[in-house]
């Protein structure tokens, strides 16, 4: 019996190839969306916002996927320099940077030949990300694919010691910082919580009060675009912020209460950049960052300064390992009423 063979349909179909990043999902679109127009990756962005919402429902929600699934559609950038483009998907939107799914797709590109022939011992992967060009470095040795280190976009402190209000919690102090997506930082010791041990939803709870409170207390700009100035989420830590070479833990809840299983790429890159801003970290200080959620480890570490319009602004390279979990090829057919996808919350 080939139990590779498509299952009688009629429908639609789109192919995709799963990855994970320290646990966290990355579903790779690789065939089955219609063309997505627009001139630059943001218009894009936009455009799929407005017009194929559906697919990403298909993809991310259950049957298929699941409240905290990922995916990444590959586009056409408009830079030159870059090898591709890419779209972030999860159970709420479309978000702006992604680090777990840079150093997947890193990977990716290198495997599925989206750039040109790989060298030893590392191979550059530009991809043009709604944030901006950010560059992967992917390890490769004998025929093999493997770490992936990337630089950020400019990433900065955004506004520190920040008093909102949160409903059942009274006044709390937060920090708020960029690394390619907006995040609130907070210790979750001030909830009676540990990253390592509570309860997920616990955490949960906690972090969406917070990033409710300071959606609706707080206005966000972004120096460059107007697309970027929006609260993605709020991490919370174990309050090791100053440098130490002993692992520092957080976990984030991002988009419509979703939980990363990763140390969180881009919350890795904002967390650098406030510590540096506080004088907590130097150049060249290598950290590693632990998922509160599954023990994953990244490293990340400020490798220079430069500026983001009125911010002083760091450069953050952040590396991790990211592995295949499978292909699939999903059908949908016209007669199921729950083809086009679910949340259970």
């Amino acid at each position: 019996m080939d139990m590779a063979k498509l299952p009688p349909h009629e429908g639609p179909m789109l192919s995709v190839v799963d990855m994970h990043t320290g646990g966290e999902p990355l579903r790779i679109i690789v065939s089955g969306y219609p063309e997505v127009q627009g001139d630059t990756v943001l218009a894009k962005r936009r455009y799929v916002r407005e017009n194929l919402d559906h697919l990403r429902k298909v993809l991310m929600f259950e049957p298929r996927g699941h409240y905290d699934m990922y995916g990444a559609l590959i586009v056409q950038s408009e830079m030159d320099e870059a090898d591709l483009g890419v779209l972030f998907m999860h159970n709420e939107g479309y978000s702006t940077m992604c680090g777990h799914a840079v150093i997947a797709l890193g990977r990716f590109a290198v495997d599925y030949g989206l750039v040109k022939a790989p060298v030893s011992p590392e191979t550059q992967v530009n991809i043009h990300c709604p944030c901006g060009l950010v560059k992967a470095f992917v390890g490769y040795s004998s025929g093999k694919t493997g770490s992936v280190r990337f630089q950020s976009v400019p990433a900065f402190a955004f506004a520190t010691d920040v008093s909102v209000s949160v409903p059942g919690h009274g006044d709390v102090v937060v920090d708020i910082s960029y690394g390619g997506a907006f995040y609130v930082f907070l210790n979750a010791e001030r909830f009676g919580l540990d990253v390592r041990k509570s309860r997920t939803r616990d955490l949960v709870d906690a972090a969406t009060a917070v990033t409710n409170a300071v959606k609706s207390q707080v206005t966000l700009h972004h120096p460059t675009s107007a697309d970027l100035a929006f609260l993605y989420g709020t991490i919370l830590t174990d309050g090791s912020n100053r440098f130490t070479e002993d692992p520092t833990a957080n976990v984030c809840v991002f988009a419509d209460a979703q939980v990363d299983r990763s140390p969180t790429g881009s919350g890795v890159t904002a967390r650098i950049a406030l510590q540096y801003h506080k004088g907590l970290i130097q150049l060249g200080q290598t950290r590693t960052f632990q998922s509160g959620a599954t023990g994953s480890l990244f490293t990340g570490k400020a490798v220079e300064e430069t500026r983001c319009g009125e911010f002083q602004a760091v450069v953050v390279e952040v590396s991790g390992h990211a592995y295949y979990t499978g292909i699939s090829t999903f059908v949908q057919e016209s007669e199921d009423h729950l083809t086009s996808g679910f949340l259970l919350k």
